[in-house]
């Protein structure tokens, strides 16, 4: 039996939506604290992160042997005092995997489960066809620059994987304007953005969180593409990189000129919209195989 966890965003419900189609039964979990709105009336297992070993036991004894992690979790805090007795046994892993990088904490979770006997599936298994085929899907195309930038983006990214940092950053001239962290590709391409106030410091005017329009600061010039690739060696299962029409909108908001995912590895939820917002907006959306 399959097992789904699932957490904020659009890709619950086009996992949810596949399954039924194939008439696929899963049981339907969550971790206490982030709900997923495509859960609809299906019943569903919560649990905490300190309640993990029994919240394992609990799917084995359902007859689960299969799990999948879909849609957005932030990382929980570790309440020691909620800690039920078989999760006991877990915690000195588990709280070595909390002080460590996402992809290196998601790889303890993991192996939790497998040596239970319970097999991770990555939601690009459940839905190959949210993984998009090489090629530039818009009709705006990259120009010379825009290779160049993208090709020192996949250097950035591959320098963040020794850090166990972020998917994406954001190139202009073969600078970063911006890299990607805990908060994610989101926030960190709303920090290209400050208020226009008038003040000749941006930055400070900022800061002091005067009001006035957002605009793009104008010490990062214009221009520059988000790149956006899974790291070397992550793990793909449990966190694939996504982006979806928000993705397009906000690239459009904060004045790139195009978005560059690696084939294959990077997650597009709803191409078609995708492509429609970035054709409008005049950006290029590149597969880059």
């Amino acid at each position: 039996m399959l097992a789904i966890v699932a957490g904020e965003g659009d890709l619950p419900a086009l996992v949810f939506e596949t399954l039924a189609a194939q008439k696929t039964p899963f049981q339907l979990c969550e971790l206490e604290g982030y709900p997923s709105e495509a859960r609809g009336d299906r019943p569903v297992i919560r649990f905490r992160i300190e309640t993990l070993g029994s919240f394992i036991a609990a799917l084995r004894d359902k007859g689960v042997d299969r799990i999948c992690f879909v849609g957005r979790v932030a990382r929980p805090p570790l309440d020691p005092s909620k800690i039920d007795p078989l999760t006991v046994p877990l915690v000195p892993r588990m709280m070595a995997a909390l002080q460590q990088g996402d992809d290196a904490a998601l790889r303890t979770l993991l192996s939790f489960f497998e040596e239970a006997g319970i097999t991770s599936v990555g939601a690009h298994e459940l839905r190959p066809d949210l993984l998009p085929e090489p090629g530039v899907l818009t009709k705006a195309q990259p120009e010379d620059r825009h290779h160049k930038d993208a090709d020192r983006g996949a250097q950035i990214i591959a320098a963040m994987a020794q850090a166990d940092v972020g998917q994406s950053c954001i190139v202009a001239k073969g600078q970063a304007l911006a890299i990607e962290a805990q908060p994610g590709t989101d926030w960190m391409m709303q920090s290209l953005m400050v208020q226009n106030i008038g003040l000749n410091h941006d930055l400070v005017a900022a800061a002091l969180g005067y009001g006035g329009s957002l605009q793009r600061s104008s010490k990062l010039g214009s221009g520059g593409v988000l790149v956006k690739a899974a790291k070397p060696g992550q793990e793909l299962r449990i966190d694939m990189p996504v982006i979806g029409p928000d993705t397009l909108r906000r690239a459009a908001q904060v004045q790139l000129e195009g978005v560059v995912i690696e084939a294959g590895r990077v997650m597009v939820l709803d191409a078609p919209r995708c492509i429609k917002i970035a054709d409008q907006q005049g950006l290029f959306l590149w597969v880059r195989g």
